[in-house]
C-alpha cells in the first residue's frame, strides 16, 4: 500500500486516541504504530476503505512465509482490529476487515524465569555506591512484586506504602492495584530513598533516578541488569520481563494460587496467567497425592 498522507494522518490520530484518551503507555502506542506500520508497507490497495478481509489474510500469509509466529500475528492483527474500530467510531469508516481472520498456529512457548537459585545470586551484589543501591531496589522490587518495566518507571516515592508494605502501581490501561512489596526490597528501597533525597532535581517525581537527578530511562534500566547478571556469573539473557516472569513462576510454584498471581501482575484474563503453570510435574504430584480423595490410600 502506498502510504499516502491520508493513512498517515489516520494512523497518527489514531496514535493520538490511544496516548491521550485511552491513556496507554507510550511504550504500547509505539508498538500499535509499528505493528499498523507492517500492514501499511503490505497492503496493495491505496485507500484503508477498501481494504477487506482477503487483503488481510493475504498480508498474514505473507508475514507467516516470512518466518512471524502465530503469536506475533496474533499481536498484530489486534492491533490493526483495533486501529479499524476506531476508523468505524470516529472516521465513519463502514466495516472491519480484520473480523474473522484466522491466524495459524503455534507452539506456545513458555516464558523463560530464572530459577530461584538463580534469582537469589542476581541479587546478591554489596550495595555499596549510589547507583548499586538504586540497583538494588529497582530489581529487589522487580523480582519481589512483578512489575512490568514501563510500570516501574512512572513510579513516584509516594506510591510505597511501607507501614503496610505495599506498592500502589498504574499498570495497563491506567488500572491501579497495590501489590505486596517483600522485606528485601523494603530495605533496599529505603536504602534508596536516602540516596535519592541528595541528587533528585526540583520538580522531579519519580522514583528511580539517573547519578543526575532525573528519570532514569526504560533503555538504562535494561542495560543495569544486563549488565549486573553478567557480573554475576548468570549465563542466560537477563531482562527486565524475566524478573517478572520469575516471580510469577516462583509465587505459583509455592503458593499454587492463580487468581492471587493473576491479581497481582495485572492480568486481565486469567489465560494470561495461565502460562506460568508450569509447575515441577514432583511438585503436582506431591500436592495431589496430599489433597485428592482418590489419590489417599487406604489400609
Amino acid at each position: 500500500m502506498n502510504d499516502g498522507p491520508a493513512s498517515a494522518s489516520l494512523v497518527t490520530a489514531f496514535i493520538d486516541y490511544l496516548t491521550y484518551e485511552r491513556r496507554l503507555s507510550p511504550h504500547t502506542s509505539k508498538n500499535y504504530s509499528r505493528d499498523i506500520s507492517v500492514l501499511l508497507k503490505q497492503l496493495n490497495p491505496s485507500d484503508l476503505e477498501q481494504v477487506h478481509a482477503h487483503h488481510i489474510r493475504h498480508v498474514i500469509a505473507q508475514l507467516h512465509g516470512k518466518g512471524l509466529s502465530g503469536r506475533s500475528l496474533s499481536r498484530m492483527l489486534s492491533a490493526w482490529r483495533s486501529f479499524y474500530h476506531y476508523l468505524i467510531r470516529k472516521h465513519r469508516f463502514q466495516q472491519n476487515p480484520c473480523i474473522g481472520i484466522r491466524l495459524p498456529k503455534s507452539p506456545q512457548k513458555l516464558p523463560n524465569a530464572l530459577s530461584p537459585d538463580e534469582a537469589a545470586q542476581l541479587l546478591q551484589f554489596p550495595a555499596d555506591h549510589l547507583l548499586s543501591i538504586r540497583d538494588s531496589a529497582m530489581f529487589e522490587l522487580f523480582y519481589s512484586s512483578g512489575l512490568r518495566l514501563a510500570e516501574l518507571t512512572q513510579l513516584k516515592p509516594g506510591d510505597i506504602d511501607f507501614a503496610e508494605r505495599t506498592i500502589r502501581v498504574l499498570g495497563k490501561g491506567s488500572k491501579t492495584r497495590i501489590i505486596p512489596v517483600g522485606k528485601f526490597a523494603i530495605q533496599a528501597l529505603q536504602a534508596w530513598l536516602k540516596q535519592r533525597a541528595l541528587i533528585v532535581k526540583t520538580g522531579e517525581t519519580a522514583l528511580f533516578l539517573s547519578q543526575h537527578g532525573h528519570a532514569i530511562s526504560p533503555r538504562t534500566i535494561g542495560y543495569r541488569l544486563k549488565q549486573r547478571a553478567r557480573q554475576q556469573g548468570i549465563q542466560q539473557n537477563v531482562h527486565p520481563h524475566i524478573l517478572r516472569h520469575s516471580f510469577a513462576s516462583h509465587l505459583l510454584q509455592s503458593s499454587g494460587d492463580l487468581r492471587a498471581v493473576q491479581e497481582m501482575l495485572g492480568h486481565a484474563h486469567i489465560t494470561s496467567t495461565q502460562v506460568y503453570t508450569h509447575l515441577d510435574f514432583q511438585h503436582l504430584t506431591k500436592i495431589y497425592d496430599a489433597a485428592h480423595p482418590r489419590a489417599k490410600k487406604r489400609s
